[in-house]
């Protein structure tokens, strides 16, 4: 990958200025900070060292949904989330160690990685849910999510690298399911639009929605060789 990561850094480089700072206590808005990297991805593919640990030398992840599919990830989304962790704004005391500037690198280092997971063969044999294809769950689950879910993560899951919206496929669905509901109870922070969705299902069509997404097919091209003719 040649080409410059172009992304915002969300959270980490705002600039926040307490009540006291400000005159008349008024509110300060924050302060986004657009910046470029150029990756190095054999630079990446060290640092990933440090990620491998849990979340596997080829990024897979596991079926439990303990750690999620990163390979093939878009960047934008992989950047948000180590800059989300690392800023507090996603809380993740697991993670929260490793994505700090101490152990991982500054903002170069962190482009360096994104970049080498995002190229990542991706794992189609991830865990698929309960309801396959043809049963009344799955057939509700595909019409919960094309209402609800499809204008920002396609229609097939592709996600949307320049909205930082998640590339769905391939992804466990007990990371979907479990991430979901972290995010209903209150558990996880996200985006105000994603949040207004969830809150207007519940458990059992959030389930359903990511069960039917769960199912997306990973192109061919992106397919790990090992796995491609299985």
């Amino acid at each position: 990958m040649k080409a410059a990561i172009n992304f915002m850094l969300f959270g980490l480089v705002c600039l926040f200025i307490s009540n006291a700072q400000a005159s008349n206590d008024q509110a300060v808005d924050k302060i986004t900070i657009q910046l470029d990297f150029i990756p190095d991805i054999e630079n990446g593919r060290t640092t990933y060292g440090v990620c491998a640990r849990c979340h596997l030398p080829e990024a897979w992840g596991n079926a439990d949904g303990t750690f999620p599919q990163l390979a093939g990830q878009h960047v934008n989304v992989l950047m948000k989330q180590l800059l989300d962790i690392r800023s507090g704004t996603r809380h993740s005391s697991l993670m929260f160690p490793f994505v700090q500037q101490r152990t991982v690198g500054g903002y170069q280092e962190l482009s360096n990685v994104v970049a080498y997971i995002s190229t990542l063969p991706m794992n189609p044999n991830h865990s698929k849910g309960p309801w396959y294809k043809g049963r009344k769950q799955y057939k509700q689950g595909k019409e919960i999510y094309r209402e609800n879910c499809a204008a920002c993560h396609g229609d097939n899951g592709e996600g949307n690298n320049a909205l930082s919206h998640p590339r769905l496929q391939g992804q466990h669905f007990q990371y979907m399911s479990q991430q979901l509901a972290k995010i209903k109870s209150g558990q996880r922070v996200t985006h105000p639009g994603m949040l207004a969705v969830i809150q207007n299902l519940d458990f059992e069509q959030l389930d359903k929605a990511a069960n039917f997404a769960s199912f997306f097919v990973v192109p061919k091209e992106d397919i790990a060789a090992s796995r491609a003719s299985h």
